[in-house]
């Protein structure tokens, strides 16, 4: 484990409002997913663009979330990236699973599915490894992936990710408990129905952000028109729900859990982010986890909170740039991609 390095590539400066990037569907097994795109703008300064290195990275949000929380990372990390983010099945825009599931396999397959199809993309990249990068329960999915197929992936980037703890947080409600009860999660979807988008929205801020006040007006009410448009949607609050009691699931399992062991196998450079206000994962499992990690770098943010690409976005986008500056072959060029040595057999 080491300190990650920020790098000092000139990044873009962004406003206070960056629209969402815009997106089409992508097909994957039991349905399609909403992937939106950030397009690779290059250097900010000047220079040749033919030399400039042009990669492509994959962005995973966390529960409840979508794949516009990667907005503003995406905007700076492309200018090294062309960069997808995805609406995990029954989130953001993405309908819900062909058979309803919401487990954490099934989101593993679906993550791997858009993967595959980044790879295949003609131009710049075109079958080479893809920078996945994960947020909270898709950072869970993300390491999951990156340890089933290592073939499709060049770095991991986890921010908070939600790695399997034998207690529930502090921040969780103790009704949602319930969901662990069989039949509980149709009431706890009705609960969920019940709460406006505004109140959702302010409280998913006071959770999430390590200082609420902090942010931008803007970004609030785009946010707020994200949670109204998803309250139309009719499998939204279920997705939630068995989503939810999936993660919690993983707090509570007894015994040592996949995750973990995952982590200890995995090969590729790996950058570990946390806030240190998180108040959804305990920021104590960040030197844990980069010290699990073989070829691991760990990057604590003083007074952020669980979605650091959000609150911190620069500092973040700064260190997933110096871990692939550090271990490029050669400017514009990607390594090229390990033999694949076909799935390993972990279980999410």
């Amino acid at each position: 484990m080491s300190e990650a390095e920020l790098s000092t590539t000139p990044l873009p400066v962004l406003g206070p409002s960056v629209p969402p990037w815009p997106g089409k569907e992508v097909l994957v097994r039991g349905g399609a997913v909403f992937v939106r795109r950030t397009p690779w703008t290059g250097p900010v300064e000047g220079g040749p663009a033919t030399e400039a290195p042009r990669e492509r990275a994959l962005y995973v949000h966390g529960l409840g979330g979508a794949s516009t929380n990667w907005t503003d990372l995406a905007a700076l990390l492309a200018v090294r990236f062309d960069g997808w983010a995805v609406d995990l099945p029954g989130f953001g825009r993405s309908r819900p699973p062909a058979r309803g599931r919401y487990s954490i396999r099934s989101h593993v397959r679906a993550v791997v599915d858009v993967l595959e199809h980044v790879v295949a993309q003609p131009g710049t990249g075109e079958e080479r490894l893809v920078h996945l990068v994960g947020n909270s329960l898709g950072g869970l999915v993300s390491l999951l992936v990156a340890a089933l197929r290592p073939d499709l992936v060049a770095t991991l980037t986890l921010v908070s990710p939600a790695m399997p703890v034998y207690r529930v947080p502090p921040a969780f409600s103790r009704a949602l408990l319930l969901l662990l009860v069989p039949g509980v999660p149709t009431l706890a979807e009705r609960r969920l129905a019940a709460v406006t988008p505004d109140e959702n929205v302010r409280s998913m801020v006071r959770m999430c952000f390590g200082d609420p006040g902090a942010v931008p007006r803007e970004r609030l009410e785009q946010a707020v028109q994200e949670m109204h448009e998803r309250a139309q949607q009719p499998w939204a609050d279920r997705a939630l729900a068995r989503s939810m009691r999936g993660l919690i699931t993983s707090y509570l399992r007894l015994g040592p859990a996949n995750a973990w062991r995952a982590a200890r196998g995995l090969r590729m450079p790996v950058l570990v982010v946390w806030g240190g206000r998180d108040r959804l994962v305990d920021p104590a499992l960040a030197p844990r986890l980069a010290a699990t990690v073989p070829d691991s770098r760990l990057l604590l943010l003083d007074g952020v909170g669980h979605v650091a690409m959000l609150e911190a976005a620069e500092s973040t986008a700064r260190a997933v740039l110096g871990m692939v500056e550090g271990r490029s072959v050669e400017p514009g060029v990607a390594e090229p991609p390990a033999v694949a040595d076909g799935p390993r057999s972990v279980r999410p």
